[in-house]
């Protein structure tokens, strides 16, 4: 054995205890990183599970690589997403989540195929098994490393591009699931997030995984030459350069000082209705009065906005009349502005049927003179929980799913001006001191509509002021749901640079400020967030200009994510190119 290498003895056992346990290696990568998404997650297996299931794939590609990369997303989802369970129906459930896991894992499946038939790891692989037939593509853990840093570097760039680029189309293919993406794991890290006001949330992706690249390249290194104290630091010199440059400035960043503005006195309500009760009509009348001695407690304290979550209202507020009554009762008596959720309906255009109705998730703002002024009709609404798919070609798809009507997407977005007396502006030391009024605009967005990035970038326009997000997550239970949705809405704040108040259900009711810190969250008598409660906070709302304190994000949206799209698909048009002339020419030979 030559000095600085492996063992000859060891590599071989170890190779073949990798190709014989591929799909346990994939599946622990896969647990691993579902870990990371739970409600005590570890952000750090988020960069260590994609290094994982790289060596899981060493010496592999095509339709192996394609499967190993399947048994890893269908392990991670499957243990992510295991709250679809708790949805309170028989069947239906398990249903869900098996389908859902296994469509969502054929992105990880595609990127593991990608990466494994890559040109630069299809060298580096592809080396060894020249050098010593027989032995396999196991040989690059030995003398096979080859020279080209240039190449490795760039295969670990184009490996975080494509997991992006698959990230971008799966928040948007077949109207989108943008949930667990792997720059979410890092939410409690606040510097480091702030990249996301330029890149959006698929920049913290890029970085992670292109950490994880390095990281696998740099067990390849230490293994080739054990002596070598710095073996492993060509492979991850640029990755943690940019991780040490992105904290640096995130680190200023969340340092100033914000913008001068106001403060907004908010009560959050979170009455913790169970799912079976909002479906049960006959609890309707006992719900909703539960929902008002709540929030009459509540408003002991003086309050300029009042919050109640979707579907805390048990019947439409424009056509039932007790409901408009006690809901304009309430804000006439406490003089205060409500945003709340409840259904809305529409006679369908061009239709005179009696029963040509749309009806909407929807929510309302109500003024303190007790008037509904504006309202908001939900734009994305969840497959197969508001509506079903298909259904006019494909009538049976309505046997797989427990609902029975289905609502219809809004069209347009929203914002909800907030008016208040001066008095509340000049609490705000550095407000101007004058008799006008203060006005705000918040962007309504309701249910899982704060998890899609380009969705929310819509929303925020120049002259919203914050967010507010009115969810009902109780279909799940008290679960890691909560915390998975809280953790995805999180990155809108930074995106946008604005606060985001999120009243909810049953968790995570709280107050996320314009850099993503999370400043307050609900919790009840036991200190729990999924319990029924109340809250007032003194929000700080930054009274930003309309175009020099916009992200660029905000201006200019997807921009990065786009940029790995095509670089992505740049490599796969080189990659068919090869492929034909590789076929050609074997033609042209055998001739």
């Amino acid at each position: 054995m030559r000095p600085g290498r492996s063992s000859p003895r060891l590599e071989p056992v170890l190779v073949q205890w990798i190709q014989r346990r591929r799909g346990l290696l994939a599946a622990l990568a896969g647990l691993t990183l579902a870990t990371a998404f739970l409600e005590w997650g570890v952000a750090g297996f988020a960069w260590a599970a994609p290094a994982l299931l790289l060596v899981a794939l060493h010496g592999v590609s095509g339709a192996t690589a394609f499967r190993v990369g399947y048994v890893f997303g269908l392990a991670f989802w499957l243990a992510a997403v295991h709250w679809l369970l708790f949805i309170p129906v028989r069947g239906y459930p398990v249903l869900g989540w098996l389908a859902l896991s296994g469509f969502l894992a054929l992105f990880p499946a595609t990127w593991a195929w990608w990466v494994a038939s890559g040109r630069a790891h299809g060298a580096i692989d592809a080396a060894g098994a020249d050098k010593f037939p027989g032995r396999g593509p196991g040989a690059l853990f030995s003398s096979s490393w080859p020279s080209g840093w240039g190449s490795r570097a760039a295969w670990g760039l184009s490996a975080a591009a494509a997991w992006v680029a698959l990230e971008m189309i799966q928040a948007r293919m077949l109207g989108g699931f943008p949930w667990n993406l792997l720059g979410v794991s890092q939410y409690r890290l606040t510097p480091l997030i702030q990249i996301a006001s330029f890149t959006g949330v698929y920049g913290v992706s890029f970085l992670v995984m292109w950490v994880a690249a390095g990281l696998y390249l740099a067990g390849l290194a230490i293994w080739r030459a054990p002596g070598a104290r710095h073996a492993w630091l060509p492979e991850m010199i640029l990755p943690l350069l940019a991780v040490v440059v992105a904290f640096g400035w995130g680190w200023r960043r969340v340092g100033q000082s914000e913008s001068p503005g106001v403060m907004l006195r908010v009560t959050f309500v979170q009455p913790s209705i169970p799912q079976t009760m909002i479906w049960n009509e006959a609890e309707d009348d006992r719900r909703f009065a539960e929902l008002l001695a709540l929030t009459q407690r509540a408003l002991t304290n003086p309050t300029d906005l009042l919050l109640w979550p979707e579907a805390a209202v048990p019947r439409p507020i424009r056509y039932d009349e007790a409901t408009y009554r006690a809901v304009s009762e309430l804000a006439r008596t406490n003089r205060v502005w409500i945003i709340l959720g409840s259904d809305d309906a529409e006679p369908r255009a061009g239709e005179r049927a009696a029963d040509a109705v749309d009806y909407f998730n929807s929510g309302f703002l109500v003024s303190p003179s007790g008037e509904v002024l504006e309202r908001y009709h939900k734009r994305h609404l969840v497959m197969f929980g508001e509506y079903v798919p298909g259904t006019r070609w494909l009538p049976f798809i309505r046997w797989f799913t427990p609902i029975t009507g289905s609502f219809t997407p809004g069209r347009t977005v929203a914002t909800f001006p907030i008016e208040l007396p001066q008095a509340v502006g000049a609490r705000e030391a550095t407000a101007p001191v004058n008799d006008a009024p203060v006005r705000l605009h918040a962007a309504p967005l309701i249910c899982f509509e704060d998890v899609f990035p380009h969705r929310v970038r819509q929303h925020a326009g120049p002259d919203v002021d914050f967010l507010v997000n009115l969810t009902n997550d109780g279909w799940f239970g008290e679960s890691a749901a909560q915390w998975q949705h809280a953790a995805a809405a999180l990155f809108r704040a930074v995106e946008n640079g604005l606060p985001l108040l999120r009243c909810c259900n049953n968790g995570l009711s709280c107050w996320i400020d314009a850099n993503g810190r999370v400043r307050a969250t609900l919790r009840d008598a036991r200190g729990r967030v999924y319990g029924p409660g109340a809250m007032t906070l003194e929000v700080s709302v930054p009274l930003r200009d309309a175009a020099s304190d916009r992200t660029l994000y905000n201006r200019h949206g997807d921009w990065f994510g786009w940029s790995c799209v095509a670089v992505t698909a740049l490599g796969a048009r080189a990659r068919f190119l090869r492929l034909m002339r590789r076929n050609s020419g074997s033609r042209n030979a055998a001739a």
